[in-house]
């Protein structure tokens, strides 16, 4: 049955960054079609609650804390993954951290701490599971992108910079690993719903016109949307399905935009 090679019973599903927002509705998501989660953060109160708030929706999820950025750190808990859960079979790269100042105003330290996060942690983590995954004979492989893996914009140029990059680490990755049955491919969100950017989506504020305005379906994203594309991603389903970046964005980069006013 077609909708079988969709589910991920028996899998473990490893999502960094997984304790809030659009982390851990993909972890959810892949949760529910039956893989086991290991979520990983840099804090350990944050992971505590996320496991309590996974375990009372009905998952199985564990938890590791460890820095993404920090190459030993990842060495020896993917060693401890790998030991007491039987490794990884599914990797989501979504740590990351924005910081919107003008280029102008950013410093070199702060450039290189995006960069480093959401660039630098997604290789370090690709490089050690990838390795396990090719031993094992395959895996998938999510890096979480952005629009802004193909769009600028004002006050965000590295984190721009660094999403630009992990969609070509994603195309080399896959191009590198396809033989070694090692899947990887993207996710790129739109604008979404979510506690960050509660502030902005009242009614009336600007930002809140402009995205309203700019996407085709005239909508903030809903956190679940994401489920979809990241087990089809996750599963036999996308078997020949590598180096994309697919973008859940509600039409966005398929359009210029509109007139203001226009309907």
């Amino acid at each position: 049955m077609i909708l079988d090679r969709f589910r991920l019973d028996g899998k473990n599903a490893l999502i960094t960054g997984g304790t809030h927002g659009l982390g851990m509705a993909i972890a959810k998501g892949l949760g529910e079609a039956g893989a086991t989660l290991i979520i990983n953060d840099v804090f350990e109160d944050k992971l505590q609650a996320a496991l309590e708030e996974y375990k009372t929706a009905g998952l199985e999820a564990y938890g590791y804390h460890f820095d993404v950025t920090d190459e030993d750190s990842v060495k020896e808990a993917l060693e401890r993954i790998d030991k007491e859960r039987g490794g990884v079979d599914i990797l989501v790269n979504n740590a990351g951290i924005i910081d919107r100042t003008p280029a102008l105003n950013l410093s070199v330290d702060t450039f290189r701490k995006v960069l480093d996060i959401d660039l630098v942690g997604p290789f370090v983590m690709s490089k050690y599971v990838g390795a396990h995954m090719k031993e094992k004979g395959g895996g998938k492989i999510i890096n979480m992108c952005s629009m802004m893996s193909e769009l600028g914009r004002n006050s965000v140029s590295a984190y721009a910079a660094a999403k630009g990059g992990l969609k070509m680490l994603t195309r080399n990755l896959a191009t590198e690993w396809a033989k070694y049955n090692i899947n990887v491919n993207g996710i790129g969100p739109g604008y979404f719903a979510t506690t960050q950017t509660a502030p902005i989506r009242e009614e009336g504020h600007p930002f809140n016109e402009f995205i309203l305005n700019r996407t085709p379906a005239a909508r903030w994203g809903d956190p679940q949307d994401l489920q979809g594309a990241a087990v089809f991603l996750a599963s036999a389903a996308s078997d020949f399905v590598n180096g994309h970046i697919v973008y859940v964005d509600g039409g966005i980069l398929a359009t210029i935009g509109k007139p203001h006013g226009e309907e």
